[in-house]
């Protein structure tokens, strides 16, 4: 194989949607109309790669252990389940208006910083979105506000706080992040996050429904029923992936924060003793980076974010983010919360449905407490493509390749007959290519020189390119080209199947003496 040279790659919010739009992973929705903000279509390699991650979360989260099985909830629900959860009153954020340009942003997102000479002279005040880069930002706002002020030196850093820390003076002195006009802010106020529709033919406040802003409430209204057919002893929890919606009022960040969006969440029932949750609520977060691992997010990237109790929601005992480097900053990719009982002792005084679970052990009656796994399904495909993304050098030539893992790999095999006018040859490849679909999404690529063919599917991130030349022919071997190597070896194309199968499943080839 000729000498793979690994190069440093700096990869940018730019170049990301870039790449997932001309490989064919993520489109603007509505494109043709301009696209519609906060939402986004998954093209042919977008929509393998996503159901690859939710197979692969399934399995490893409901086959693979006794302790959880599945739901999937509806995506309206009675609005009752929202009033007794506390969305209708409380689920919202702070927003602001631009008087000026008609512009909204989240108060918690907008950032803003008094500036002032190192002689103590205030000269005004600056405004930046909330991103990694925006200390620099404001510090380039500042000093232009310097320069046409003709002022001293400034006072640094500038210390930044959010719009929602800001007084009513305060306010007047703020520039808008769209006209730099001060005083053009309106004052942050609450703006709820729930879609509302109507259900039914009339259109009034009794039709009001919402589509659902978490997965959540779907399994809590759902504990009982399924615990019963499941016939589960505590601990045990009830997995769901599902869409659910938020009308945010400043969606940014490509896919890491739409409007529309898949959840992955488990609630996991334990016992209300204070000496139970700890354990598993580090059971999980162990867990959940194992399998994040496992699917090929770099771990340089990867961190942990302890919420303080001043950062816990109000029903919360405890809850730790697993972050990820993003291009744009480092943020949330996981959230493993420690919830209390305070959902289901909410649904239960609402419904005046019982939601106790009777401990037969103990013979005695309680309702249970909650750990919660939840991860974006958005968010982690980016994650995934982030992690995937390399560039080399093969042979003094330069490559671009995304390192996908087997089993995430959008397309897992690429099958190559080396020449196509040799109709043998061409029959064979064939066979081989329907064989292989039969379980997997595998290409069939006819094209080109060989070494293009090979750059295509390194640029998709296809593991395994199998070539059927004339040997094939002579003994029935084919080259499989290893992506990431570059390497080749010849193996008989009928191991091929059990070769991918095996790769895709990161298990060893089975010889059939696993039962022993």
């Amino acid at each position: 194989a000729p000498e793979v040279k690994s190069l440093a790659v700096e990869l940018g919010m730019e170049d990301v949607v870039s790449l997932c739009k001309r490989r064919g992973f993520v489109f603007q929705s509505s494109e043709i109309y301009n696209g519609f903000n906060g939402f986004y279509d998954y093209g042919p390699l977008g929509v393998e790669l996503k159901k690859n991650i939710k197979d692969s979360w399934w399995r490893n989260v409901v086959y693979r252990r006794e302790d959880v099985t599945g739901l999937d909830s509806s995506i309206i629900a009675s609005p009752k389940v929202w009033e007794a959860s506390g969305h209708v009153a409380g689920f919202s954020d702070p927003m602001v208006d631009c008087k000026e340009s008609k512009m909204r942003y989240r108060a918690d997102q907008l950032f803003f910083g008094k500036v002032e000479t190192k002689d103590g002279d205030v000269l005004g005040y600056v405004s930046v979105m909330e991103d990694g880069e925006m200390a620099k930002e404001a510090e380039k706002k500042a000093e232009k506000m310097r320069k046409s002020a003709q002022a001293g030196a400034l006072k640094l850093p500038i210390e930044l706080k959010e719009l929602t820390e800001a007084s009513e003076e305060e306010l007047e002195l703020i520039p808008s992040p769209a006209t730099g006009k001060p005083g053009s802010l309106t004052p942050p106020r609450a703006f709820n996050l729930m879609f509302q529709t109507q259900v039914g033919a009339m259109s009034d406040a009794s039709s009001t429904a919402y589509l659902r802003p978490e997965t959540a409430q779907g399994i809590f209204v759902n504990f009982k029923t399924t615990q019963a057919v499941a016939r589960t002893k505590l601990p045990f929890g009830i997995a769901q992936i599902g869409k659910a919606f938020r009308n945010e009022i400043t969606p940014r960040n490509f896919i890491f924060r739409s409007r529309e969006f898949e959840q992955m969440e488990v609630e996991y029932f334990i016992p209300p003793e204070d000496d139970v949750w700890q354990e598993h609520h580090q059971a999980w977060i162990d867990f959940s980076w194992s399998w994040l691992t496992s699917i090929g997010l770099r771990e340089d990237l990867m961190g942990k974010d302890v919420h303080k109790d001043d950062g816990l929601a109000h029903y919360a005992r405890a809850c730790t983010d697993i972050t990820f480097k993003f291009p744009f900053g480092e943020s949330e990719l996981q959230g493993v919360a420690a919830r209390g009982n305070y959902d289901l002792t909410a649904h239960s005084e609402a419904s005046g449905k019982n939601q106790e679970y009777f401990d037969e052990a103990n013979k005695r009656k309680f309702v249970p407490h909650v750990i919660e796994p939840s991860i974006g399904v958005e968010r982690l495909f980016l994650a995934v493509v982030c992690s995937a993304y390399d560039e080399d050098e093969v042979g003094g030539e330069k490559r671009s390749v995304m390192r996908f893992t087997p089993e995430m790999a959008p397309v897992k095999a690429a099958v190559l007959p080396l020449v196509k006018n040799k109709p043998e040859l061409m029959e064979m490849a064939r066979k081989l290519h329907d064989k292989l679909a039969a379980n997997h999404n595998v290409q069939w690529d006819q094209g080109g020189a060989i070494g293009r063919r090979y750059r295509r599917q390194d640029e998709i991130g296809t593991p395994y390119c199998i070539t059927v030349d004339f040997d094939t022919l002579e003994d029935g071997t084919v080259t499989v080209r290893d992506r990431d190597s570059t390497e080749q070896t010849r193996l008989h194309i009928k191991d091929v199947p059990e070769f991918i199968r095996s790769a895709v499943e990161g298990e060893a080839q089975d010889d059939g003496e696993w039962w022993k």
